[in-house]
């Protein structure tokens, strides 16, 4: 693993809060590369509870693109949403 992806997962566990995660997010990211995110993990939790993509898209403006990639990462990816949501209780 290269050194600088350690480094920032590593930050990730340093933070001991929401709000210690909430104020690292905001200066790391941008405003909408952290809603990007935030909607990928709601896209991923109603994906799971069997919402349709038709669904998903009319109740959250959420293109089609954005749910089909979250979809493959469900089913071919690393695991990483279902764990975080069955982690948070949210699956």
């Amino acid at each position: 693993m290269d050194d600088k992806y350690f480094r920032l997962y590593e930050a990730f566990l340093t933070c001991e809060s929401l709000d210690d995660i909430r104020i690292f997010l905001e200066d790391v990211c941008t405003y909408k590369e952290i809603e990007a995110m935030a909607d990928r993990l709601s896209v991923a939790r109603l994906l799971l509870a069997g919402y349709t993509y038709e669904h998903i898209e009319k109740m959250t403006s959420i293109s089609s693109a954005t749910i089909s990639r979250v979809n493959r990462c469900l089913i071919k990816g690393n695991g990483g949403y279902r764990n975080v949501l069955e982690k948070t209780g949210e699956k």
